[in-house]
């Protein structure tokens, strides 16, 4: 007995040994890529601009902060989140049924399917996004469509509108929403539903007490996959929006390429980051309470 006690407590000092230098390299990678940019911008965001000689200077100053405050980019912070949220929860209509179709197949028909939804990442996201401009200009396909379905008449403007945005968000986050829910859904046991139905469940309460509540971390993170990125995107909002439909990322990108105001493109940064951050423990918190129950 004293001889494996002793082993154990040698075999946990060199683990508690070796756990440093194990985690090294992660560590440098993320103080590296992550950390020091963060406090970078942290430290910015304290700072003053000269207007005439656009030098920084730090006088720990919250004044970018509160300019925060001002309708304009109050608004903005709104907008950016509101057509992420619409885009992710547009993108979950889509992607559920789509996931469940694919988790239902077999063999190499849903090889074939989940190929063809990776497939749109082998086109450059610049490339994709363009190629919605010729379909949703004046006279493009779109239009032409929505026409012969009778809906609108003339030229219907869906390019450079708020809509088109959230068109070029679905199309492009779509595969990520329906992935994650594919692996959610294809643990769900295809017994539990048929029990279910044997017991004289109808259809529409098999999927909402038994398919969605097994689903859930799937969608968390199909959402978080979707919303996040969303929320800070540039590449859309500049190409689809045309400039009359800008996001929160379009205005921190200004900040510091146009106008030069480093501090207040660094607060605007880390107040967005913080949202961000804030949705991500949100979202932890909902997969472990869901898991806790489960």
């Amino acid at each position: 007995m004293t001889d494996s006690s002793s082993a154990g407590a040698a075999r946990q000092r060199a683990g508690r040994t070796l756990r440093w230098p194990l985690a090294a390299p992660t560590l440098i990678v993320w103080a590296t890529l992550f950390a020091v940019p963060v406090a970078l911008l942290i430290l910015f965001s304290f700072g003053r601009i000269d207007p005439s000689t656009y030098k920084v200077s730090f006088g720990w100053t919250f004044s970018n902060y509160s300019k925060l405050l001002e309708p304009v980019y109050a608004s903005m912070l709104v907008r950016s989140l509101l057509i992420a949220v619409a885009s992710a929860f547009i993108c979950l209509l889509v992607g559920f049924p789509t996931a469940y179709f694919i988790s239902r197949c077999q063999g190499r028909l849903q090889q074939l399917l989940l190929l063809a939804v990776i497939i749109p990442f082998w086109v450059s996201f610049i490339v994709r996004t363009y190629a919605w401009v010729s379909l949703l200009r004046n006279g493009g396909p779109v239009e032409a469509l929505l026409r012969g379905l009778h809906i609108g008449s003339g030229a219907l403007d869906i390019l450079y509108t708020p809509g088109s945005v959230m068109v070029g968000m679905v199309v492009n986050y779509l595969p990520l929403m329906i992935l994650p829910l594919f692996v959610a859904l294809e643990r769900v046991d295809p017994s539990l539903e048929f029990a279910a139905a044997d017991l004289g469940t109808p259809p529409r309460r098999v999927l909402t007490r038994v398919v969605l509540p097994l689903s859930v971390p799937g969608v968390v993170a199909g959402v978080v996959l979707v919303a996040i990125p969303a929320a800070g995107e540039y590449v859309v909002p500049a190409i689809l929006g045309g400039g009359k439909t800008s996001m929160f990322g379009n205005v921190i990108f200004d900040q510091f390429t146009k106008t030069g105001n480093y501090p207040f493109g660094a607060a605007l940064a880390v107040v967005f980051i913080a949202f961000l951050m804030l949705a991500l423990v949100l979202a932890r918190v909902a997969i472990g309470s869901r898991e806790d129950v489960v």
